[in-house]
């Protein structure tokens, strides 16, 4: 049965740097694509990126591009969140979920499998 967990959530200045990474058991982790998702008190939960199982199709939301990165080591069966230049409004638990196909998507409702969420704080 597939596991995930995230790790590498904290507290940051603005314009500070965290990465987050996914760790996945129990499952053969190169058939799932995984998603980022984030959720700030009182929002609804809303996609901030993907990556598909072999790592060759990434997207992102706007509101993220140029300052994240997504990235895999199938051989660790992890998953990277680089995220850069942070602001205020990236405050949020963010989540990674898993899903048995070869796209790259960020709709909640596909995803199957989820982890228990890390805290980001982006405040000064």
């Amino acid at each position: 049965q597939l596991q995930l967990v995230e790790s590498g959530g904290g507290l940051v200045q603005p314009g500070g740097s965290l990465r987050l990474s996914c760790t996945a058991s129990g499952v053969t982790f190169d058939y799932y694509a995984i998603g980022w998702f984030r959720q700030a008190p009182g929002k609804e939960r809303e996609g901030v990126s993907c990556i598909n199982n072999s790592g060759g199709s990434t997207n992102y939301a706007d509101s993220v591009k140029g300052r994240f990165t997504i990235s895999r080591d199938n051989a660790k069966n992890t998953v990277y969140l680089q995220m850069n230049s942070l602001k205020p409004g990236d405050t949020a638990v963010y989540y990674c979920a898993a899903d048995v196909t070869t796209a790259c998507y960020m709709v909640p409702t596909g995803f199957d499998s989820w982890g228990q969420g890390t805290q980001v704080t982006v405040s000064s």
